[in-house]
């Protein structure tokens, strides 16, 4: 693959074959971000699981504490009784059967999190094709299917991301932007393997936390040591 002269500087300052600490690897992620906007910061873990099997899921939510460095737009599927406790937390979007024929009939796709009461799953359910494929569909796990909408949502506002794996048994994560600086993306970072950790299926053998790499959007792949997570 040809690479532009920004990664390819940036590249050289990476050494591919050494596994780095945290913090000095979020330091070269943030001098490698030399794109014109503000980089994400990305986390990629790879573990020890296999993801065909349900005891070997690893799946849940958590509040990075400096958040993602992006404004997230929020839609709550929920009753007129809970509608003003979501507006008032901050949703972008409120509805039940109306916001459902809009996303149906209109195509109606401007939001980044959807969360619902339990009792409007039956309707959101109906949107499983639409929802499911762009990673939208709430879920119980994630803390997206919730009687308390106004939590959920002051949450998902203040940088609450979900974590999961994907076939290949990796789990991508943002932790921040570029601009953050080592502090806060350290501190996004902990919080988020600490979690990933934490979520460790009993059914698990081996080592866990198998590689552990970072990079800005447009920077390459830093590797971390995984041997700290043990």
């Amino acid at each position: 693959m040809k690479h532009g002269k920004k990664y390819t500087d940036s590249a050289k300052l990476v050494d591919s074959q050494k596994l780095y600490d945290t913090v000095e690897a979020l330091d070269l992620c943030t001098k490698t971000g030399k794109a014109k906007f503000d980089e994400t910061v990305e986390v990629h873990v790879r573990l020890g699981v296999d993801s065909r099997h349900a005891d070997q899921q690893v799946r849940g939510a958590v509040v990075l504490p400096n958040g993602t460095g992006k404004k997230v737009r929020v839609a709550v599927f929920c009753k007129a009784d809970k509608a003003q406790a979501a507006l008032d937390a901050g949703a972008d979007i409120v509805g039940a059967e109306d916001l459902m024929e809009r996303i149906q009939k209109e195509g109606f796709m401007e939001f980044d999190v959807v969360i619902a009461s339990p009792d409007m799953m039956g309707i959101v359910g109906r949107l499983g094709k639409i929802l499911g494929p762009r990673g939208l569909m709430p879920n119980p796990k994630a803390g997206t299917v919730t009687p308390d909408v106004g939590k959920a949502v002051q949450e998902a506002k203040a940088g609450k991301i979900e974590y999961r794996l994907d076939k290949t048994n990796i789990i991508h994560c943002p932790i921040g932007k570029v601009s953050f600086g080592v502090e806060k993306l350290q501190e996004n970072f902990d919080t988020l393997l600490g979690a990933i950790v934490k979520a460790k299926p009993a059914a698990a053998k081996g080592q866990y936390v198998k590689s552990c790499v970072v990079a800005s959007t447009m920077g390459p792949g830093i590797k971390i040591n995984p041997g700290r997570f043990v």
